[in-house]
């Protein structure tokens, strides 16, 4: 063989190999099989975060259905891949990420999962735990009062305060770290009420509670009234029970004397029973609506005398007795400490201040604009002034003055709230067995004051005058205060003097002019409040007696003391401040019969 056919030869040998695919052939072979074993790897692996999503999602099922035990299979036909991912199988080779899903097939017959409760925070208010709360029977209602400030017992603030009902301390919050929640973990007290919104929680579990056999301690909180309950209130005699078993006439109840306040007591007990203003005050609508300024704290009064008064009237009291201390620190806080709790006051610096504040913050006027205050008490007289000449002055002089328009008499119109009555003046000697005479006035006596002919001179430091006064108008309850206390320089000085007076069928006809009497068809009063001073000035004690309305019967109510008293007894007391209500044509008939 040639040089060139050896050459052709081995050239074909070399060939062979490369085109029979030996050596190369098992390495391509090699990496192609490496690369299917990774995609498999690849492959098992999403299918085991598929089944790790699907126990999870199994797992949330059944924290939210703590009642389902039993796992859920997984049925593989449920278990897919998104369109374009490949199949499962080991010989195919996913060319993308695999997403699982879990696909469930609609059940008609199976119900709604319920969302999850959140324990802290917000929550469903349809949780069933919110109706059958095995802590009621824990509730103690001879503890609860909610007649003090609506303040935490210990960060003494005054938001978000819940009432603990079964110690009746007052905590602030319900959170994880608030006290309430820490009060409820440290003594197991579990149930508590929010003050402000009136509903009850379990704590700490911190759901609703939703019972009816709760609304009686909603109504001790904020008593309600209606309509027809407010009509009836002087027409029905009935005893109400508290929860200790003790009875009581609703109205006629004591007020608490927490160390010196028993001259605001009696006066708010007075006002409570005219009732006029009490049905005004009963109805919260009646003065919810009134605008006031801004940082106006007057109108604090108006709120806490409503609340007073509707707990005063509460039929469903759990006790027999109310505490006036929301009102009072409302009467300190809007006086400027004026009259406090802590120290003795008098009950017709009281009265008159109170009245007048409450007319003020209803949005009355002196003149123009009226209130249910004015429109009960405000009456109007005319008061005639002259000035008198310097009694150290010769005749001639004072007559001459005389002659001037400056001593001339003079008559303007006022208004007033109550009628001041003028004492005698007290003996000074004892009589004749070294015992002192208790003297006597009757009613009409000081009365005389206001006919219109009766002139009293008045004193001042430079000048002096005379004056005499004409009732104008006749309110419908008019208000005597007795002026028992005079001030000198060193001290005060009470006079013991006894007025007499009738509780009926007092005529004040004849202390209207002539012109005025055709306007006034009834001019006949009765008694229906008496508020008395015992003791010494500075240390004395107030009491009362109040007609009820219903029953015809009078009572005495001395701070938490009430009892029944004869209208004898009454007109042998110390009368300080009396208040009279204006008989109407159909009681003046039945009168008559």
């Amino acid at each position: 063989m040639s040089s060139r056919g050896k050459r052709e030869r081995e050239r074909e040998v070399r060939a062979v190999p490369r085109s029979t695919g030996g050596g190369g052939g098992s390495s391509s072979s090699s990496s192609s099989s490496r690369g299917s074993s990774r995609s498999r790897r690849e492959g098992e692996a999403e299918r085991s975060r598929g089944r790790r999503e699907v126990e999870r999602e199994r797992g949330r099922r059944d924290a939210a259905e703590p009642g389902l035990a039993l796992p859920l299979p997984v049925d593989p036909a449920r278990i897919k891949r998104e369109p374009g991912t490949g199949s499962w199988g080991g010989s195919a080779t996913p060319t993308g990420p695999v997403r699982v899903k879990r696909e469930r097939e609609p059940d008609g017959d199976s119900d709604p999962e319920p969302e999850p409760t959140v324990r802290y925070g917000r929550f469903d208010p349809e949780d069933q735990r919110s109706r059958h709360c095995p802590y009621l029977d824990t509730i103690n209602k001879s503890v609860l009062d909610f007649d003090f400030e609506k303040l935490c017992s210990i960060s003494l603030s005054h938001i978000n305060v819940y009432a603990c009902l079964v110690c009746g301390k007052y905590f602030q919050g319900r959170g994880l770290k608030s006290h309430a929640y820490i009060h409820s973990v440290q003594f197991s007290h579990h149930v508590f009420l929010n003050l402000h919104t009136l509903k009850f929680y379990c704590l700490p579990d911190n759901y609703e509670i939703i019972d009816s056999s709760l609304e009686d301690i909603t109504y001790v909180l904020k008593p309600t009234f209606t309509a027809q309950q407010i009509t009836n209130l002087d027409k029905q005699a009935k005893l109400s029970r508290a929860y200790d078993g003790t009875t009581y006439l609703p109205g006629i109840v004591g007020l608490n004397n927490i160390k010196a306040n028993d001259y605001a007591n009696a006066v708010l007990q007075a006002l409570s029973n005219v009732p006029p203003l009490r049905n005004y005050f009963l109805e919260e609508e009646n003065y919810k609506s009134i605008q006031r300024p801004p940082g106006d704290i007057m109108f604090l009064l108006v709120q806490r005398f409503g609340e007073l008064m509707r707990k005063l009237w509460n039929p469903r009291n759990f006790k027999a007795h109310v505490s006036p201390h929301e009102m009072l620190q409302a009467v300190v806080l809007c006086s400027k400490k004026n009259f406090q709790i802590t120290k003795q006051g008098d009950g017709v610096d009281f009265l008159s201040w109170f009245l007048n504040a409450l007319h003020s913050a209803l949005g009355g006027t002196k003149k123009k604009k009226k209130t249910i205050v004015t429109d009960v008490f405000q009456g109007s007289m005319r008061i005639f002034t002259k000035k008198l000449p310097h009694p150290d002055l010769p005749a001639e002089e004072k007559a001459q003055l005389l002659q001037n328009s400056e001593y001339q008499e003079m008559m303007v119109e006022s208004t007033f709230m109550y009628l001041t009555l003028d004492l005698p003046t007290a003996p000074l000697y004892k009589d004749e067995k070294e015992q002192l005479i208790i003297p006597q006035v009757p009613l009409f006596s000081i009365l005389a004051k206001f006919n219109g002919a009766t002139e009293k001179e008045y004193k001042t430091y430079k000048e002096n005058f005379l004056k005499r006064f004409q009732l104008t108008k006749l309110p419908p309850y008019l208000i005597f205060c007795i002026k028992r206390f005079t001030k000198n320089n060193f001290f005060v000085e009470k006079n013991p003097t006894i007025v007499n007076f009738p509780i009926t069928n007092v005529d004040l006809r004849e202390y209207l002019s002539e012109e005025v009497q055709a306007a006034h068809t009834n001019t006949t009063y009765d008694l229906i409040a008496n508020i008395v001073h015992d003791g010494k000035p500075s240390e004395g004690s107030y009491r009362i007696h109040v007609l009820h309305h219903g029953t015809g019967k009078w009572y005495e109510l001395q701070d938490l003391q009430v009892t029944d008293i004869l209208p004898q007894m009454i007109t042998l007391s110390e009368a300080y401040i009396q208040i009279w209500k204006r008989r109407e044509e159909d009681e003046t008939n039945q009168q008559g019969a």
